[in-house]
């Protein structure tokens, strides 16, 4: 347990909002829709007042993950790459689903839209 503690800890040291928003506009394209999405919502469910910081520490913990340069599957891998991070991220998101309301979720899907317009 004590090691789990430690890696969370860890992976929340990696988030920073400049370095979360500069990797998300860089590989979004790459990672596809879900892991963008996702992000987002974890993102923005964290910005709301009403979010616990046991939760908050649970996505700054994910987003560490998708920010850290080295993970599980290298994001340079077609296909592969970002298949852990989109697993860490919805695993996040069950943990915290209380506060990915509808706002949240419109909010990245508006974000996305943006972002994945052709």
């Amino acid at each position: 347990m004590h090691t789990m503690h430690t890696t969370a800890q860890v992976l929340q040291s990696k988030y920073s909002e400049q370095t979360f928003w500069r990797k998300l506009r860089r590989v979004a394209k790459i990672a596809g829709r879900a892991v963008v999405e996702n992000a987002l919502c974890l993102y923005y469910a964290a910005q709301r007042p009403e979010t616990p910081a046991w939760a908050k520490a649970t996505v700054y913990a994910a987003l560490g993950y998708l920010i850290l340069p080295t993970d599980a599957i290298p994001d340079l891998m077609p296909a592969l790459g970002y298949a852990d991070d989109l697993s860490a991220l919805t695993l996040a998101i069950a943990t915290i689903t209380t506060y990915v309301d509808s706002s949240v979720r419109a909010r990245a899907r508006e974000r996305i839209n943006e972002w994945f317009a052709e």
